[in-house]
């Protein structure tokens, strides 16, 4: 079992996280990657929000996503995610 991508891709839910998490916009990803779709994004972004919905607790350490950086995916998630999208 490796880790999730994109279905037809090898690009990785984990990149694109980073990427997003870096600051990169939906429009860079898409012109670097002609494969992804904004709504694979998106459905990253879902797939992602379901795999933190358990009862385990992350520390959030120098290395890993600030409280603020997490809140601004869960936003954007809440406002573009579509539940009919797959990854």
């Amino acid at each position: 079992m490796g880790k999730p991508v994109v279905r037809g891709t090898r690009i990785t839910v984990e990149l694109i996280l980073e990427k997003l998490a870096a600051g990169e916009t939906e429009e860079q990803m898409l012109r670097a990657h002609g494969r992804l779709t904004r709504e694979a994004i998106h459905a990253a972004l879902a797939f992602a929000a379901d795999a933190v919905r358990t009862d385990v607790v992350y520390p959030v350490g120098r290395n890993r996503l600030a409280s603020e950086e997490l809140g601004v995916l869960a936003r954007r998630l809440a406002a573009t995610s579509n539940p009919d999208s797959q990854v």
